[in-house]
């Protein structure tokens, strides 16, 4: 009799268990971004605002578009981006899926990356994505231009942010819409300039009280080949950049090739080594990269200097409505 009782409590159990993962029980898979990107600085930043332990989630360090890839075959429950708006990945997603759900940051969350980041409370408006029946609210930072002050010389960084400005209208992407004069120093605060942006920015009538970066590039030993330090192919800077280095070419007596990278962290890293001439960071890992923090304790980055604001980043947290997640707290 004994014996039967411990045998159907058994099987009662091993239902129970078979129950719970059929309803998603167990740790998450998050896409949480490229081990060298500041997606993958923030998403851990985000989890320390929820008290999410490393024990509530397997971690899958992902460009954005595997990670949408991941999400759309059921393989990831969740990726964090930090994404322009409106992202080509995540409506490219929905068109897949169908069934995006986006979610947002609490108040106490917000709160707390404010005092620990520079990032700052964004609210997406519900008309940004067909699927978004209600605002979403998040937090946002700037995607900004960082050169090599040892290889980009003032002219040569007078007719980068001047292009960026001036032939922004050529640049199809969408969010070449926010290079304009009035968004030019978004970003900027607390980072040294460039000498020949600061001097383009001034003739058009900007006040810049920025620290000038000083420069060992000159003109007459300037490299004709430069290289663009972007982000992975799912995400928004490789697209930018790649048509933000083809109005370059254009206009310019250089050849910039955009290359796929980890995005910020790498990119700043790049310009520190010596591999790269000009990259593309949010600014928060930026301030850190110059001040030797967060990522870069001891090793500062001291040759890179502030060319131009590109568009506002915005931490983008998607999944899909079959994944029984309605908030981050349901990941503990």
């Amino acid at each position: 009799m004994k014996k039967k009782k411990i045998v159907g409590l058994t099987s009662l159990l091993f239902g129970i268990i078979l129950l719970l993962s059929a309803c998603g029980g167990g740790a998450k898979n998050i896409a949480i971004g490229p081990p060298a990107s500041e997606t993958n600085s923030a998403s851990k930043l985000i989890f320390d605002a929820y008290d999410i332990g490393e024990d509530d989630y397997k971690e899958f360090q992902e460009g954005f578009g595997d990670a949408a890839d991941g999400v759309q075959d059921g393989n990831i429950d969740i990726s964090v981006g930090i994404l322009g708006i409106p992202a080509g990945s995540i409506e490219s997603l929905q068109a897949s899926a169908g069934d995006v759900k986006m979610l947002e940051l609490s108040d106490e969350a917000i709160s707390y990356i404010e005092e620990n980041s520079g990032y700052k409370h964004f609210t997406i408006p519900e008309d940004t994505y067909e699927f978004l029946d209600s605002d979403v609210d998040t937090v946002a930072a700037f995607a900004i231009l960082m050169a090599n002050t040892d290889t980009i010389d003032e002219e040569l960084g007078y007719e980068l942010a001047k292009s960026m400005i001036e032939n922004a209208d050529e640049n199809t992407h969408t969010q070449a819409e926010q290079m304009t004069l009035e968004n030019a120093l978004k970003g900027a605060e607390g980072l040294p300039i460039h000498p020949g942006a600061k001097r383009y920015y001034e003739e058009q009538g900007l006040t810049v009280d920025n620290p000038v970066a000083e420069l060992s590039a000159d003109e007459a030993g300037r490299d004709s080949e430069l290289i663009l330090g972007t982000g992975s192919q799912g995400g928004t800077y490789y697209p930018l950049g790649g048509e933000m280095a083809n109005i370059w070419n254009n206009h310019l007596d250089v050849n910039i090739t955009n290359t796929e990278t980890g995005a910020s962290v790498e990119n700043l890293s790049s310009i520190r080594d010596g591999n790269m001439d000009l990259g593309m960071t949010v600014h928060t890992p930026a301030l850190d990269a110059l001040a030797g923090e967060g990522d870069f304790e001891d090793s500062t980055v001291e040759n890179a200097a502030f060319i131009g604001h590109i568009y506002p980043e915005i931490i983008q947290i998607v999944t899909r409505k079959n994944s029984g997640i309605d908030s981050l707290d349901d990941l503990k």
